[in-house]
């Protein structure tokens, strides 16, 4: 796998730039085999980094927006915990290096959580994603999780369907996400997504119109903006910070759930 194609992405997805380059809908039949067949359960604690598992973006960015350069040397694991730091760092015309992983394989309906603390500083996005696009030969489909520097008291939930997004919902965490680790997770159907915050339910959705069913790698990454100020804050670098991650688990429908604060214990 080259990294043109693990990672083909040259734009951010969750501004929906590349959209008009992307194919319109999908017959129904498409839409049913985007399913099939699923990828299996599995729960990653981040005792190391299982590279059959997981590609490392590196030596690429997503577009003109974005100011740093993944890096695999911003990837690492320790302490128990994946750790995606920003940092100072000349590649190419960037002066800054950041860093993202993703699955090599991609899933489909289930429950999606991730347990993570989020990088400080306005201008950065700490982001729990998934993501299919046109480099896979299919349409862009996406469900997110952002939290932007500019408020660490909040989170973004938003989807993308075909490229169209414009389901964007901001959630207040109660606390700041860059003090300590909270709870992400959604719960994904053919009929219904639904959206968790630390246990609570926070967004559900159930108009399949916003529904994406295109299979998706799975996405944790942190990058920075100069030029998105009005959605990210103003970019303002003091000292190196992480995104950290201690546990994420993908639950197929009809699976045990796989470890005792699951949603996937509580649902029926």
């Amino acid at each position: 796998m080259t990294t043109k194609i693990a990672h083909a992405r040259k734009l951010c997805p969750a501004l929906g730039i590349i959209g008009t380059l992307l194919l319109g809908a999908s017959s129904a039949f498409a839409q049913q085999a985007a399913q099939q067949p699923g990828s299996a359960s599995f729960v990653e604690n981040f005792d190391k980094l299982d590279r059959s598992v997981w590609f490392i973006s590196d030596g690429w960015n997503n577009g003109p927006h974005q100011n740093c350069t993944w890096s695999k040397n911003q990837v690492k694991v320790e302490d128990g915990a994946l750790q995606l730091s920003f940092a100072e760092g000349q590649s190419k015309d960037r002066n800054y290096l950041c860093g993202e992983i993703q699955t090599k394989k991609r899933f489909g309906y289930g429950t999606y959580e991730a347990r993570m603390k989020t990088a400080t500083g306005p201008g950065l996005n700490s982001a729990f994603f998934t993501y299919i696009g046109p480099a896979d030969k299919k349409p862009h489909d996406e469900i997110d999780f952002e939290i932007l520097g500019k408020n660490s008291g909040q989170v973004q939930v938003n989807q993308y369907i075909k490229a169209k997004g414009g389901n964007e919902k901001l959630v207040p965490i109660g606390a700041n996400a860059d003090d300590g680790f909270n709870d992400y997770a959604f719960v994904w159907e053919p009929g219904r997504l639904r959206y968790y915050l630390n246990g609570k339910l926070v967004q559900d959705v159930t108009d399949p119109a916003k529904i994406p069913d295109s299979q998706q790698k799975i996405f944790f990454s942190l990058w920075g903006t100069d030029t998105l100020k009005d959605w990210m804050g103003k970019f303002a670098y003091t000292k190196p910070t992480s995104l950290e991650v201690e546990r994420f688990a993908y639950t197929a429908p009809g699976d045990k759930c796989q470890f005792p604060e699951s949603i996937a214990c509580t649902l029926n």
